[in-house]
């Protein structure tokens, strides 16, 4: 018998998440985790509410769903050296979101972490995680990082959880591709769809950074996967930007001043809202 040349979680991951063809996601960027450089060593009550004010933020004001990150970890370590500590702290507040904003939650350990996101995913009740590299490799901030899809889909076999749906990035922001720089995007694409991933994420160079639209025609064009655009969006592309592709991903134009690390502001969150809303009834 010839092998299944698909993942075991077949169908449009975008639509079966979030009831629609064109998702709208909000990014939590959690404040600095216990074990984090960052930490001020407040307690996690901070962190939590925190959390749960961003997610309401984006949800009761026109986005679908959210991914929880900690973004604010920085310095990122390298998979291996990421605590179990991250995992737990990350497994409670993304519980916390699921129930209080009864929405789609994603996970995003960083850097580059699918083994602790399947984790927090499973304990916290998530549909899906993203993973920046999934396959092949490239040179991130953090060093030489890998693409951890065999491991990842072997543990999620061993969790007995084969519904969380993998997001994975192509041509990842922050990092350089020398190492398959000899290889077309398109390529690279089509390899995160040979190694099982759901749904495929283009972004710009770097967080806030709009990619241009021939690159991700490109990359929507390249597989069968849903396709999203993980940077750079606001209400002033997100028209052109969904009129490609399958859904969103966003966090600094919707935050106070439009930087990251701020505050969701509810107003940026429902003029976004609603110019994603006229782009969609405009098809």
């Amino acid at each position: 018998m010839s092998p299944n040349p698909v993942s075991a979680v077949a169908g449009d991951a975008v639509s079966a998440l979030f009831g629609r063809d064109k998702a709208l996601i909000g990014v939590v960027h959690l404040l600095p985790l216990p074990g984090a450089p960052r930490y001020d060593g407040g307690g996690v009550a901070a962190i939590y509410e925190r959390g749960l004010a961003d997610a309401r933020a984006y949800v009761e004001n026109g986005l679908d769903g959210v991914i929880v990150e900690n973004h604010g970890d920085v310095p990122f370590a390298k998979p291996d050296a990421i605590g179990p500590e991250v995992a737990a702290h990350m497994a409670v507040i993304t519980d916390r979101i699921r129930v209080a904003c009864g929405c789609p939650v994603g996970v995003n350990v960083l850097a580059n972490a699918p083994i602790p996101a399947l984790a927090v995913a499973s304990a916290g009740g998530a549909g899906f995680i993203r993973v920046n590299q999934w396959a092949n490799a490239y040179v991130a901030n953090e060093g030489l990082l890998d693409g951890e899809a065999a491991a990842a889909m072997r543990y999620r076999a061993a969790l007995r959880q084969n519904g969380i749906r993998v997001f994975a990035d192509a041509h990842v922001k922050h990092g350089a591709h020398a190492i398959t720089g000899d290889r077309a995007v398109e390529e690279l694409v089509r390899d995160l769809a040979f190694f099982d991933a759901d749904a495929v994420i283009a972004t710009g160079q770097r967080t806030g950074h709009a990619a241009d639209l021939g690159y991700i025609r490109a990359i929507k064009q390249a597989s069968h996967l849903p396709t999203l655009v993980g940077s750079g969006v606001t209400p002033d592309n997100v028209a052109d930007i969904l009129a490609i592709v399958d859904g969103v991903i966003v966090a600094s134009s919707l935050k106070q001043g439009g930087v990251w690390w701020n505050p969701v502001e509810p107003a940026r969150v429902r003029a976004f809202a609603a110019a994603a809303g006229r782009a969609a009834a405009g098809r």
